[in-house]
């Protein structure tokens, strides 16, 4: 049986706990929150970009448009 408990606790008190975890934990944490940092940037971009107006062919004829400009240029 799992029981939840719920505090009340302030940015000063977390800090405080931190101060005291030894280096290892502290690194650990701060691992812990880059991650959760990057995966929440990485879903707001998805979500900017996010389209229903492109669809792989269309995708995929730009790419080798591109492709072909470059191969052109080089070939110069």
């Amino acid at each position: 049986m799992k029981t939840s408990l719920q505090l009340e606790i302030t940015y000063e008190q977390i800090l405080s706990l931190i101060r005291q975890l030894p280096n290892q934990e502290k690194i650990k944490l701060t691992k812990e929150l880059e991650k959760e940092v990057i995966e929440s940037k990485l879903s707001q971009l998805l979500q900017t970009f996010k389209t229903d107006e492109l669809d792989i062919t269309t995708i995929d004829d730009e790419v080798e448009k591109v492709r072909q400009e470059l191969y052109e240029k080089r070939k110069r």
